[in-house]
C-alpha cells in the first residue's frame, strides 16, 4: 500500500469511503494555521513596538552621529563648493597637465568671489590641510583681490605672491578640487601624494601617526597583560573565600566606580612625581638616593601605572563571575588521582576560566585603545596614545576630517581583532557571568 503524506494541520476523520484528512479550523470556524500566522505576527509588532524607543534611541544618539563623522574621513568639500571654477578646469584636464590662461582666470574669480562671500578662510583651510602653511596664501590674497583684479590673471597673482606659481600647490588643489577624498586616510599612515599624485611617505621629522598606532597598541596590550597578573589572583581569591568575607573585598574592587576618574588620575600624578609619595618613601627605605628620584610621571610608566589600576576592575569582575561557577570539587579530584598542585591548576581549574579571561581581556584592551583623559594628564609626549592625537584634531586644529579618518582606522583595527579572536578562540566562549 502507498504511503500518503497528510497535512500535520489536517484533522482525520473516518467515513464510510476511508479516511478523510480535514483542515482544523478554530472555534469561529477560520483555519488554524492563518490564525497562528496572525497571532504570531501580531506578537512580533508588539515586541518591534516595545524596543522601537530604544532603537530610534540608539539610532538619533549614535548610529547617525558616528555615520556623519565617519563621513568627514573621505568628503570635505571646503575647496570645491566655494572654488568652482577651477575645479571645473581641474576635472577637465588631466593630472600633470601646467595651469594655462582659463586655469588662472578661473583661479583669480575663485579667489575673488571666496574673498567677497567671506568663505576664503574656509578654502585655505581645506587646501592647508594637505600642504600645510598656505592657509595665510589664501586670506592674503583674499584680502588683495576682494575689490578686483585685472587680467593677465597669472601675472596678478604671481606679483601678490610667487608662491601661486608652485607645482606643488597646483597639484594639492587639485587633490583637493574633489569632496571625496582619501588623501585623510593617507596622512593617517604617514603617506602623502607628490606633484605627480604618486603616493610617497612623508619626510622622517612628521611621520607621527603609524607611532602612535603602535604605541597604542602595545601599551593596551601591556596594560591587559598586566590587569591579568594582577587580577587573576584577586578574583580567585574573592571566589573561594566566604560569601561574607568575598563581599567585603568585592566592596575594596568597586570602591574605584565611586571615584571620579580624573580624581583617580590626579592622585596618580601626586604619587607619583619625583617628590611624591612613592619616591618619598623609596629614599626614606634607602632604595634610592635623594639626587636619584625616580621619573615616573609624563611618561609611558605613569600612563601604564595610572591605566592599569583604572582598568583592573574591568578584569577582576569577569574572572570572579566566571571562577565562582566553577566547583571546587574538580581540583580536589584531580589531586587525588595524583596530579600536583600546578598540574591540576593548569589542566583543570585555569581552561575552565578562559570565558572569563576572554571578556576581561576584551573589555580592558577596547576601553585602553580609546582612553585618553589619564594618558593626557600622566602620559607626557612619550605616553600619549592615539586617542589623544584624535582629541586634538577634534578641539586645536579642528581638522575633523583628519580625526575621523584616525577615527576610522582605531575601529577597523579593533573590529579586525575581534574577528581574529571569535576565529581563534569563539565568541561564544566569551562570558561576563
Amino acid at each position: 500500500m502507498a504511503n500518503t503524506a497528510l497535512d500535520p494541520h489536517a484533522a482525520i476523520t473516518t467515513t464510510a469511503s476511508g479516511v478523510v484528512a480535514q483542515p482544523l479550523t478554530t472555534a469561529d470556524g477560520k483555519p488554524l494555521v492563518r490564525a497562528l500566522a496572525r497571532s504570531q505576527s501580531r506578537a512580533r509588532r508588539k515586541a518591534f513596538l516595545l524596543v522601537l524607543p530604544l532603537l530610534a534611541f540608539i539610532l538619533i544618539t549614535f548610529v547617525v552621529p558616528i555615520g556623519q563623522m565617519l563621513q568627514r574621513s573621505f568628503h570635505n568639500d571646503g575647496f570645491s563648493a566655494n572654488m568652482p571654477n577651477v575645479s571645473a578646469w581641474f576635472a577637465q584636464t588631466e593630472r600633470g597637465t601646467q595651469p594655462d590662461d582659463a586655469a588662472w582666470q578661473a583661479l583669480a574669480t575663485d579667489l575673488q568671489a571666496s574673498a567677497e562671500a567671506r568663505n576664503i578662510g574656509v578654502v585655505g583651510t581645506r587646501v592647508n590641510y594637505d600642504m600645510p602653511g598656505t592657509r595665510s596664501l589664501f586670506t592674503s590674497t583674499g584680502r588683495k583681490v576682494r575689490d578686483g583684479i585685472e587680467p593677465p590673471y597669472r601675472d596678478a597673482l604671481l606679483a601678490i605672491d610667487e608662491e601661486w606659481g608652485d607645482p606643488q600647490l597646483w597639484a594639492t588643489m587639485r587633490e583637493v578640487s574633489s569632496p571625496y577624498t582619501a588623501n585623510f586616510y593617507l596622512a593617517s599612515v604617514d603617506r602623502t601624494r607628490d606633484v605627480n599624485g604618486d603616493i610617497q611617505q612623508v619626510d622622517e621629522n612628521q611621520r607621527v601617526y603609524v607611532m602612535l598606532f603602535w604605541r597604542t597598541f602595545w601599551l593596551s596590550g601591556l596594560i591587559t597583560l598586566l590587569t591579568f597578573v594582577l587580577g587573576f589572583p584577586i578574583a580567585h581569591l574573592l571566589a573561594t573565600l566566604p560569601m561574607r568575607k568575598s563581599n567585603l573585598l568585592m566592596i575594596l574592587v568597586l570602591l574605584p566606580f565611586w571615584t571620579s576618574l580624573l580624581v583617580r588620575t590626579t592622585s596618580w600624578m601626586v604619587l607619583l612625581q619625583q617628590q611624591g609619595v612613592v619616591n618619598d618613601i623609596l629614599v626614606w627605605m634607602g632604595v634610592i638616593g635623594g639626587s636619584q628620584r625616580l621619573q615616573m610621571i609624563y611618561n609611558q610608566t605613569g600612563t601604564i601605572i595610572a591605566m592599569t589600576h583604572i582598568l583592573l576592575p574591568f578584569m577582576i569582575l569577569p574572572l570572579y563571575s566566571v571562577m565562582r561557577t566553577i566547583n571546587p570539587s574538580y581540583v580536589r579530584a584531580a589531586r587525588s588521582l595524583g596530579a600536583t598542585s600546578w598540574t591540576a591548576f593548569r589542566r583543570i581549574y585555569f581552561p575552565q576560566t578562559l570565558p572569563g579571561l576572554g571578556a576581561g581581556a576584551m573589555l580592558v584592551f577596547i576601553l585602553a585603545v580609546g582612553y585618553y583623559i589619564t594618558p593626557a594628564l600622566v602620559g607626557g609626549s612619550s605616553g600619549q596614545l592615539i586617542s589623544n592625537m584624535i582629541a586634538q584634531h577634534m578641539t586645536s586644529t579642528l581638522n575633523w576630517s583628519m580625526a575621523a579618518a584616525l577615527a576610522a582606522l582605531l575601529l577597523g583595527a579593533v573590529l579586525v581583532l575581534y574577528w581574529l579572536y571569535d576565529r581563534l578562540v569563539g565568541v561564544d566562549n566569551l562570558k561576563l557571568g
